[in-house]
Order: C-alpha cells, then sequence, then structure tokens
C-alpha cells in the first residue's frame, strides 16, 4: 500500500460542490492499494503513518507525529498512485488493486483510523472529487508497504 501525506494547515476533499470531508492542521494523506495488498499491509502503514514525525519540536526538528500534535487526518483514495510510468506518456493502472480490493482495503484503513486516531475526514472511494489543501512547509512524503515474500 501507498500513502502520500502532506503536512497541512487545511484541507478538504469536495464530490460535486459538496464539502465531504474536512480537516484543519494535521495530514492530508492520499492512499492507494495495490495488487497483493491485504489487511496486513494496511495496518502496517497506518500504524507507520500515525506514528511519522513530520511535525516540529520546540526545536523546530521534524520529531513529532500526527498523534503527538493532535492533528487531524484527511484519508483520501487515490489509485493513481500505484501508476507504472516507465514507459510511453500514458500511464499503465495495471500495479493497482482491483476495484473491489482497493474499495475494502481503504474502507479497512478509514476503520482502523477512526479506531486508533481522533479526528478522521474521508473521501468517497470512486469519486470524482476535487481536493484543497493549504501544504504546510511545504512537507510531502511517500510511505509504502509491500506485501511479505
Amino acid at each position: 500500500m501507498i500513502v502520500l501525506l502532506q503536512r497541512v494547515t487545511g484541507a478538504s476533499v469536495a464530490v460535486a460542490g459538496e464539502v465531504i470531508g474536512a480537516i484543519g492542521a494535521g495530514l492530508l494523506c492520499l492512499v492507494c492499494a495495490e495488487r497483493g495488498d491485504s489487511e496486513r499491509e494496511a495496518d502496517q502503514l497506518l500504524a507507520k503513518l500515525l506514528a511519522y514525525r513530520v511535525f516540529a519540536d520546540d526545536a523546530g526538528k521534524m520529531n513529532r507525529s500526527v498523534a503527538d500534535v493532535g492533528g487531524a487526518l484527511l484519508l483520501v483514495p487515490q489509485f493513481t498512485l500505484a501508476a507504472d510510468t516507465r514507459s510511453g506518456t500514458r500511464p499503465s493502472f495495471t500495479p493497482a488493486a482491483a476495484p473491489a480490493d482497493g474499495l475494502r482495503l481503504f474502507e479497512h484503513f478509514v476503520r482502523q483510523a477512526r479506531t486508533r486516531h481522533g479526528e478522521v475526514a474521508c473521501g468517497r472511494f470512486g469519486a470524482d472529487m476535487q481536493v484543497s489543501l493549504t501544504n504546510d512547509g511545504p512537507v510531502t512524503f511517500w510511505l509504502q508497504i509491500r506485501p511479505a515474500g
């Protein structure tokens, strides 16, 4: 699984002009399931995400996690993160999980995040979404957990 996380001062996601999820300070997380991923990878990625130190401590160093600072999460499904762009000028989405698997794993990720973290908002799987954010820093990281074996 893949998460592209961005530290934000605020972010929102809308569908058909209606805001369906919004947060203040925290992390906007674009979430993608790849072929072969399971709940195990989702759980490992969530644990890494919640512990990942991207917020400044009193000395200005990135030593605090979203959990440490009480930041919010905005989880947005984005299968295009799995694109194979190595050849040609059109991406291949073969590495992405099948839609049913992607939906199941995204919903699992959201459920687990809501169990383990305070404020969690989310986008809608399969919808045409408009995401707005103010990237703080800017700070952006790519996290990936591959299936064992």
